[in-house]
């Protein structure tokens, strides 16, 4: 999987990991995936509303040592 950008989101609660999210998202070109580093909880569900409703692809998301990884494609 070629990563185009990492955003770390650790330590940021609800919302903060989403609104970074969005920002970084804004700066890559359809096709491109974003690595994101998270330690919220909620991101999970939080990420995957998010990638969907706004026309991106969750290509996967795993959790190590208390953070959550996702990739996610823009569309």
């Amino acid at each position: 999987m070629n990563i185009a950008k990492v955003l770390d989101a650790k330590g940021l609660a609800c919302p903060m990991p989403i609104v970074k999210t969005k920002k970084a998202m804004n700066e890559l070109v359809s096709g491109q995936v974003l690595e994101i580093h998270t330690t919220d909880k909620g991101s999970k569900n939080d990420l995957t509303a998010w990638a969907k409703s706004s026309g991106h692809e969750l290509l996967k998301h795993e959790e190590e040592n208390a953070v959550f990884k996702f990739w996610i494609k823009k569309g």
